[in-house]
């Protein structure tokens, strides 16, 4: 059985605003504009071969933290994850004005 998620220490040039962002295991989207990229199909597996960015389309609270939630740009694919603490928080603020329609496919 394959563990669901995989520690993977990386660090990586934001493909959408060029930030240079620092792995520590558990990095999975860029701290500046909190765009990522589809390279996983559980986390830290590095087995997606879509390679497509991911948007940031909305955000929840859920106490202290905030849930992130990403479409694939390039295949639709959909995923969510907890903030950072490193993160801009006003991408964040911004993010939370968007109603998040997480259950329903967006055309590219």
């Amino acid at each position: 059985m394959t563990k669901k998620f995989q520690k993977k220490e990386e660090s990586f040039l934001c493909d959408k605003c060029k930030t240079f962002i620092k792995g520590d295991g558990y990095t999975d989207h860029c701290y500046n504009c909190l765009w990522s990229k589809h390279v996983d199909n559980n986390p830290g597996d590095r087995a997606s071969s879509c390679k497509g960015m991911m948007e940031p389309e909305g955000v929840e609270k859920r106490g202290e933290r905030f849930i992130i939630y990403y479409r694939c740009t390039l295949c639709g694919f959909r995923h969510k994850v907890k903030s950072a603490k490193e993160d801009n928080i006003l991408e964040i603020i911004k993010m939370s004005k968007r109603k998040i329609d997480y259950g329903k496919k967006r055309k590219n």
